[in-house]
This record gives C-alpha cells, structure tokens and sequence, in this order.
C-alpha cells in the first residue's frame, strides 16, 4: 500500500512538473515577436501597425482550439495534446524562419495560435481539477520564465547574428524537442489520470448549467470584462516597450531588450511569490493592490521624468500585475456564482485570446496615427477601467 502511494505521489510530481515545462514552451514564442518587431517591419518594408494582422490570425487559431481543447483531451489525452500542440507550434515557428514576406508569417499564425490555445485551456483545466489552486500561481509563473527567456534569446540572435530569423529557430527547435518529450511520457499522462481531483474543481465541474443561462447573467459579463481589459494590458506593454523605448525615447536596443525581458522576468517573480503568500493575504485586497501598482508603474512609465525612470515603470508593472490573472482565475466562482463557474471560465480563457488581439493590435493603430507617446496613458486607461470593473464586479449580485 505505502509502496502504491509513493508511485502515485512521484506520478503527480512528474506530471506538474511537465505541465510547468509545457507552460514554460508556450511562453517562448509570445516573448520573441516584442523584440524582433522592428527588424521584422524594416525587412519586409511594413507599416508600423501591420503587427496587428499576425496577432488577429495567432487569435483565430488560439480561440478554434481553446474551444476544443475537451474533445482534444477525450480523444488524445492530455499527453497527447500537448505532443501535439508542440510539434505544431515547433513547425508554425520553423515556417516563420523560411517565410518569403509577411503574408506567409501572418498565415502561419493560425496554426502557431491553435498550438498555444490546446495547451493553454487543456492544462489550466488539468491543473484546477488535479491539482490544489496554489499550484495554479506557479503554472502560469512557468509561462512567464518562458517569456522572459523569449526577449533574450531574440535580442543575442539580433546583436550576436543581426538575425531574427535565427531567434525563432532557436525556440522552434526547442518546441519540436518537447514535442518529443511528451510523446515519449504519453504512459506517465494515462496513470495521472488517477490522481484525486481538488474539491472545489469537482463541486464546480459537476454542475450542467446551460450555457445559454450563463449568458443572462450581468456578473458574467463583467467577469469577461475583467479579462478582456487585464489581458490586453498586459499583451500591449510586452509587445510595444521594446518600440517604445527604442524608436520613441533613443534607448540603445541592448539596454531595451534587457528591459523587455525585465518585464517579464519580474511577471515571473511575482507569480513565484504569489503563490507562497496568495493564502495569508485575502484575494480582494492582494487584486486591488496589484492594480493599483499597475497604475503606479504605468504611470511612471508616462511621466517619463528619465531613462531609469521609464526602465523602472515597466518593471513595477511587470511584477504588479503577476497575480492578477490567476487570481481573476480562483475568483470566478465568487463573482458568478458556482453553477456558472465553469462555463465562466472556458469563456474567459476565450476572451482572454481576443483581447490580445484585439488591444494591442489597436495600440498600434493609436502609435501610427497619434505618436508612440499615447502608448503609456492608453495603458493606464485600461487598468483604470480594471480597477473600476473589479469593483463593480464583486459588488454585483449573482441573479439566481
């Protein structure tokens, strides 16, 4: 029986750590494109705004296969999926490096975005119903070290090669291996699928409200507000400081590249931390707090009295904002109500890929048209309308 018990505990190990591998390979490519922007738009002779078509296809892809990710899962297993979403992703990456213009890149986003929404919505599923929620903080801090690790490997291809082509190869060869790995531990998927579900996933995923009822409830409608808004903000600085600081504010592209992965490096430090002290601090006030040093961080960044002092925004905003999505995440029960949890969530994760298409595509537009400067208080608009939604939100009553 002990020996049993030892084997099903080393089991559940191997499978949250390989979950953390997999979020750390889906955050490898998000952190490329911020960095290689520019030389991508001087190569292929683009508008400045012509970023926002590859964000639309990635998003297409990403919402087709976050949909789907259950049938994925029922069909392939969780293991499977995520062999499979890496190859596509490894391959869709491989197809950027050989691309002969922009049309080729934008197209190929389809399939690089489905890859990254079966693994993003099959393992946050996993996680919740397998795993304790405190777990959940760490998953998606795998995803930011992924993203950190995307600005610098782009910048050395840039500085060390003047290829940005070489960066994406990198990662691609990168994905293609884990694809590797998880088809090789398919066995250790099938065998986790004993482990006993956390209590609070299981009360609920055994409800069977009709999305339709979900739909009429205001609570829910501000819940995917929240991450419309959260979520764009966050995929808005990420993609543009870079520019930013080096087209706007004649910051040398080294210093910059370290900055934009500084902003990520610090997301991934505040979700290690969070998920040490998300249970001594209340989630209403840890959420208030952290949008608020947003705004602080944004708000730096605007003001712009220095170099060091934009430096310093972005990494405020970086490591304030980190918790807020897993958090919005273990709230959403609270906000909508249990029956509706679970169609709440699939929905938000959905939501969540449209608003990182949608938002920073248009503050694309907004730097064209207006100047790279609206950038900063666009940013701080959108965690303002956050921070006002969030307290709509939870003082809006669930109708029965």
């Amino acid at each position: 029986m002990e020996h049993s018990r030892a084997r099903a505990a080393q089991s559940k190990i191997g499978l949250i750590v390989l979950a953390y591998v997999a979020f750390i390979a889906l955050g490898l490519p998000d952190g490329l494109m911020g960095v290689a922007w520019p030389s991508i738009q001087s190569n292929f002779g683009l508008p400045l705004d012509a970023l926002g078509l590859l964000f639309i296809t990635s998003t297409a892809g990403y919402l087709v296969s976050s949909f789907l990710s259950g049938q994925f899962i029922a069909r392939l297993g969780i293991g499977g999926v995520l062999a499979a979403s890496c190859a596509l992703t490894g391959l869709s990456l491989t197809g950027y490096t050989l691309a002969p213009g922009w049309g080729t890149i934008v197209a190929l986003g389809v399939f690089s975005g489905f890859g990254a929404g079966a693994i993003d919505a099959g393992l946050n599923t996993y996680v919740a119903a397998n795993f304790e929620a405190g777990l959940m903080q760490w998953l998606h801090a795998s995803y930011g070290i992924g993203v950190t690790l995307g600005p610098m490997i782009m910048t050395a291809s840039l500085n060390l090669y003047d290829s940005w082509r070489l960066g994406y190869r990198v990662v691609s060869f990168a994905q293609l291996a884990l694809a590797g790995c998880f088809f090789l531990t398919l066995s250790l998927w099938q065998r986790g699928g004993d482990a006993s579900p956390d209590p609070q996933a299981g009360r609920i995923t055994d409800y069977r409200t009709p999305l339709g009822q979900t739909l009429h409830q205001p609570a829910v409608w501000l819940s995917l507000a929240l991450f419309f808004l959260y979520t764009g903000a966050e995929i808005t600085l990420g993609a543009w400081a870079y520019t930013l600081l080096t087209q706007s504010r004649a910051i040398p592209s080294q210093t910059a590249g370290l900055v934009a992965g500084s902003y990520w490096a610090m997301f991934t430090i505040g979700r290690v931390l969070a998920g040490l002290y998300t249970r001594r601090i209340p989630g209403h006030t840890l959420l208030r707090v952290c949008i608020l040093a947003a705004l602080l961080g944004v708000g730096l960044l605007w003001w712009n009295p220095s170099d060091f002092a934009s430096l310093l925004g972005v990494a405020i905003t970086g490591f304030a904002i980190a918790p807020i999505y897993p958090g919005l995440v273990s709230g959403t029960p609270e906000r909508v109500g249990d029956a509706h949890a679970a169609n709440t969530i699939g929905m938000q994760v959905a939501v969540a890929g449209l608003s990182a298409a949608i938002l920073p595509g248009l503050a694309g537009v907004i730097a064209r048209r207006v100047s790279l400067e609206a950038l900063p208080p666009y940013l701080f608009a959108l965690f303002a309308l956050l921070l006002a939604t969030y307290f709509v939100a939870m003082r809006r009553p669930v109708r029965p």
